[in-house]
């Protein structure tokens, strides 16, 4: 393996632990922010709205300039942006400037999710070998650092612009060390020098279908992911009575599963196969879930919404990887169609579940992502590799590294 690969692995590394780190530390500022700007939740909500939109703005603008000008460019630029973004929501004053500053932190982070994936996609193709999870599960290690860093600073008083300025220095920082490692656009370009260019740009333009079958999927997952992200403690509070320090490891157990899971996934995968990987987790993510919305009491529920964790953990990388593997020359467009509609649903999933607790128990409305992991279960075979058209004139498959 040569250095240069190694060494654009290591930078790929450093820039999901960096947009998990800044997402995190908004994240454990949201109370304090609050209360600062002295808005109320249902304002809060709404503002998270617009968070959402930038986020889904920027990860649609993003990918076609990826494409364009190679993620050695657009990476750093996009990380510089969502550090110094990640200061404005701790210097916002009124419900105004805090709505904007959220727009333009959602937007940041938005680029930088999809510069980075389609640059961790690169990094795999010249591995020939799954690594993508391991780079997810750097985002997850990055939010705990940032939860870790969050409750230091907030037990002794700093005010959140000292916090999140502070921060956003660390983070430029890293990203001024990780930035030279990542690959050239030319070194990018050789991983792929044997697939040939289409001759129709205008084919090229048109997103193909398997995207947005990707796309539909990444929905469906990140919807549950939403839905464990909002609803697993309260599940624990108003289900069955737990106490609220015994309601919040319901969240612990599922992002402990769902990092560990990741961490693992990528040996799984070059074992057995991404459509697998996709396969039989989502299954088990099924019944992790079917469990935790049976269960009669606190340890059974927290064994259900572990076993959650563990089934989903693997899912997200392999439609990503396989969304970029598609097509090499437009990676970038590919993935930011995926990872686009996949955040939508990660903000649906909670939005969903709380008109369905008027109708029906908060623990049936769970059958909603069961019902979700098990389409993703069935159709997983999508992620097998498709043929495509060599420089030679011959076929090989776009995801051979990846898929089986």
């Amino acid at each position: 393996m040569n250095k240069t690969l190694r060494a654009g692995r290591l930078a790929t590394f450093a820039f999901f632990a960096i947009v998990g780190f800044d997402m995190g530390m908004w994240i454990v500022h949201i109370p304090a922010i609050e209360q600062r700007v002295g808005i109320s939740h249902a304002v809060l909500g709404w503002l998270l709205l617009l968070l959402g939109a930038g986020a889904f703005t920027g990860m649609q603008l993003i990918g076609p300039l990826t494409d364009r000008f190679g993620a050695r460019t657009v990476v750093p630029a996009s990380a510089v942006l969502c550090s110094a973004a990640l200061v404005l929501p701790g210097l916002a004053s009124d419900v105004w400037t805090l709505g904007a500053a959220l727009a333009v932190f959602g937007f940041s982070s938005g680029c930088l999710d999809v510069s980075i994936n389609t640059h961790a996609v690169q990094v795999e193709r010249g591995y020939q070998r799954p690594v993508m999870s391991a780079f997810h599960a750097l985002f997850s290690i990055g939010g705990v650092a940032a939860s870790l860093v969050g409750a230091f600073t907030l037990t002794r008083s700093w005010s959140p612009a000292t916090t999140l300025g502070a921060m956003a220095l660390l983070s430029l920082g890293a990203t001024a060390l990780a930035a030279p490692a990542l690959l050239r656009q030319d070194h990018a370009r050789d991983l792929d020098a044997d697939v040939a260019a289409p001759q129709d740009v205008k084919a090229r333009r048109r997103t193909p279908p398997r995207i947005w079958i990707l796309a539909a999927l990444a929905f469906a997952i990140m919807l549950c992911e939403g839905v464990a992200n909002d609803w697993s403690a309260l599940h624990l509070k108003d289900v069955l009575d737990a106490p609220a320090s015994t309601a919040a490891l319901a969240y612990g157990a599922y992002a402990t599963a769902m990092t560990t899971g990741r961490l693992l996934a990528d040996r799984v995968a070059a074992r057995l196969g991404t459509v697998a990987v996709l396969r039989y987790g989502s299954a088990l993510a099924a019944l992790g879930m079917t469990l935790a919305a049976l269960a009669p009491n606190v340890p059974m529920a927290l064994a259900g919404w572990t076993v959650f964790g563990a089934g989903l953990s693997g899912c997200i990388p392999q439609l990503f990887s396989a969304a970029g593997h598609t097509d090499p020359a437009a990676a970038g467009a590919n993935v930011s169609r995926v990872s686009g509609l996949g955040y939508l649903g990660m903000l649906a999933g909670p939005a969903v579940i709380g008109p369905l607790t008027e109708v029906v128990p908060l623990n049936l409305t769970f059958f909603l992502p069961v019902a979700f992991c098990v389409t993703a279960s069935v159709t997983a075979r999508i992620l097998k590799a498709a043929p495509v058209t060599t420089a030679e004139g011959g076929t090989r498959e776009a995801d051979r590294a990846v898929a089986r």
